[in-house]
């Protein structure tokens, strides 16, 4: 059996791609897996233990994706799965050769004009978490058990060490402030009080997180926190994993960095605007999301529309108490 997976991106929903990755392998345990995904996330993909080989797309020009058409047809898929449901993915899961191209069903497709490049579509059923959702997919090959997991190899890092000395034998708390929607960003000056919250009444080691175009966000959290916070090093997706396995909390809106954190199994604190966190949040049922969801008016729309923005209504009061509440949780599991 050879198996290609295909969702190129985005970062969070490349996790929650994880566990039907590891369903298919429990099924299939000789099958060779691959994962065609877009180039800048190769890097996670090849944490993934249960993938074979990693195919990147290069980029976005033609010559790009003829070159990852040719870099799939010799593998001779006997099916691929269109975790993504755009026109694109589609028309990679078809291109691929693959003797099966499945994809998810026309009411759950992002784009419609996905459907005609598939050959059958996802088993009928509910779903609430995407997660879910995904491992529906993979009852088109008969698989049954549903367990989710993140197999995800550990590497060296240099950045965790240097986060682990800064601790200095102290707990470590990750704040994120970033995220590619601006919508989804809780003010930098919150973070910072949140920061000064672990601080002092927890004596942690408070360590703010950015990505690419996220430094200066990031360094403005450390600028107001009276000294209650501290700049991450430049991190590379291993790093962040590394990072993530070594905290007590994370403070995060829905984002990447927040989904793999889940994915280590660090407690989560998640703020949740425009997004709905019972379909993309935290899987852990002992995390915490502080929502507005069903507030926002701009829902899954990647900038506020409204006359005011929902993620101001999220106090740090109510950020703080969801803390408490995660920490013991994590001390009594």
């Amino acid at each position: 059996m050879t198996i290609l997976i295909v969702r190129l991106g985005a970062l969070g929903d490349l996790v929650h791609t994880i566990p039907a990755a590891a369903a298919l392998r429990r099924r299939f345990p000789a099958a060779r897996i691959d994962w065609a995904v877009d180039t800048r996330h190769a890097p996670l993909v090849g944490l993934v233990e249960v993938v074979d080989r990693v195919v990147p797309l290069q980029g976005r020009s033609a010559a790009a994706w003829v070159q990852l058409v040719r870099d799939l047809r010799p593998a001779r898929y006997d099916v691929a799965l269109d975790f993504q449901g755009l026109m694109k993915s589609a028309v990679i899961a078809r291109a691929s050769g693959a003797g099966r191209v499945i994809g998810f069903s026309i009411w759950h497709l992002r784009e419609k004009t996905a459907r005609p490049f598939y050959s059958e579509v996802e088993p009928d059923g509910p779903f609430t978490h995407v997660i879910e959702k995904n491992l529906r997919m993979t009852q088109a090959l008969g698989v049954t058990d549903t367990t989710v997991e993140f197999p995800l190899r550990r590497v060296a890092s240099g950045a965790r060490d240097d986060v682990c000395r800064r601790a200095a034998g102290r707990a470590i708390a990750l704040l994120n402030p970033g995220a590619a929607w601006p919508n989804k960003r809780w003010p930098a000056s919150r973070f910072a009080e949140v920061a000064a919250f672990l601080h002092d009444v927890h004596g942690m080691h408070a360590c703010v997180l950015w990505g690419p175009g996220e430094e200066a966000l990031a360094r403005e959290v450390v600028a107001v926190s009276a000294g209650a916070a501290h700049l991450a090093p430049p991190t590379t997706t291993p790093d962040l994993l590394e990072i993530c396995r070594s905290a007590a909390i994370m403070v995060s809106g829905d984002t990447g960095p927040l989904h793999i954190a889940g994915a280590a199994g660090t407690p989560l604190v998640a703020i949740f605007g425009p997004t709905d966190p019972a379909r993309n949040g935290p899987w852990s049922a002992a995390d915490v999301a502080v929502s507005r969801s069903a507030a926002c008016g701009c829902s899954y729309r990647r900038r506020c529309t409204q006359s005011a923005w929902c993620l101001l209504d999220v106090p740090v009061a109510e950020v703080t108490a969801a803390v408490q509440r995660r920490l013991a949780a994590a001390r009594d599991p």
